[in-house]
């Protein structure tokens, strides 16, 4: 049975930014979603991780229910800074972080700016220069320039989501139906700010992520899909070898989006993970 969420809002920089809370755990957890998630995509890790925490899911700016900012503060400093807003606004000591892809990259850099913060983290396919060169930035680079702002109906808008990602669970394609969307006018329209995230996407140069993953000090896995076109192999390689905090797992038939397209392996590695950090006390000092 699905755990039920509450909806809340907060105020950073004058937006009005949402989030979703689950659970009344002593653990807290922050789960970021990526560029064109939602704060409902962690609802099935949620549901896997259980009443040993308490879950709070941003809705990043221009995303979900949260207000849109102007297209050049949808960067890592503004995020991060959006970051730090939130952890005061639930008044956070330690807490576990969660990200995938540009949440990802928000978590690593928010932990590097503040480690006695963040006591562990999952990064879910991405790393130092993902988003900068590869298939992958020019893929994501091609959907921004390519991807319209409206349709003209529901099964339009369905056909978009399997052509980009047809490796989704047909729980993963209704979320993004039911979370990505708005009927507008008698059209379909995007919920999240398709087109400030993606000028932003294509003129805004991405943060060197070096920095932040060299100065990983707490547990922290690292999931990459088999077929991710966005994490190399050498990536991942390169990060275990300049930090010792990094565990890394690897999820067959899954591409970037792995919590999407494999969502019980990836529930599976998180939560082991997890009861790892669990039990070791030193994450709680």
């Amino acid at each position: 049975m699905a755990m039920s969420s509450s909806s809340h809002f907060f105020t950073s920089d004058g937006l009005n930014l949402h989030y979703l809370k689950w659970g009344h755990g002593k653990v807290p957890v922050v789960l970021l979603h990526g560029l064109r998630g939602f704060a409902q995509t962690w609802q099935d890790l949620v549901d896997a991780l259980g009443d040993d925490f308490t879950f709070y899911a941003l809705d990043q700016r221009g995303r979900g229910d949260s207000d849109w900012g102007p297209s050049e503060d949808y960067n890592a400093s503004v995020y991060v800074q959006d970051l730090t807003n939130f952890v005061a606004h639930l008044a956070l000591d330690r807490f576990v972080l969660i990200g995938h892809s540009l949440g990802g990259q928000n978590a690593v850099e928010y932990a590097r700016q503040n480690p006695d913060r963040v006591m562990a983290m999952v990064i879910e396919d991405i790393g130092p220069g993902s988003s900068k060169q590869g298939a992958g930035a020019e893929r994501i680079r091609r959907e921004m320039r390519n991807t319209p702002l409206s349709f003209s109906s529901w099964q339009e808008a369905e056909r978009f989501w399997t052509k980009s990602r047809p490796n989704l669970t047909e729980q993963a394609l209704q979320a993004r139906l039911n979370h990505s969307f708005r009927e507008m006018d008698g059209e379909v329209r995007w919920k999240h700010d398709q087109e400030g995230i993606a000028h932003a996407r294509l003129t805004i140069e991405p943060i060197d992520l070096w920095p932040a993953f060299r100065a990983i000090c707490c547990p922290t896995l690292l999931v990459k899909g088999g077929n991710s076109d966005f994490l190399s192999a050498e990536t991942v390689a390169e990060i275990q070898s300049s930090s010792d905090a990094v565990k890394t797992v690897l999820i067959e038939d899954a591409s970037h989006y792995v919590h999407d397209d494999q969502p019980e392996k990836f529930n599976d590695s998180v939560v082991r993970f997890m009861k790892m950090v669990l039990t070791d006390k030193r994450s709680f000092k």
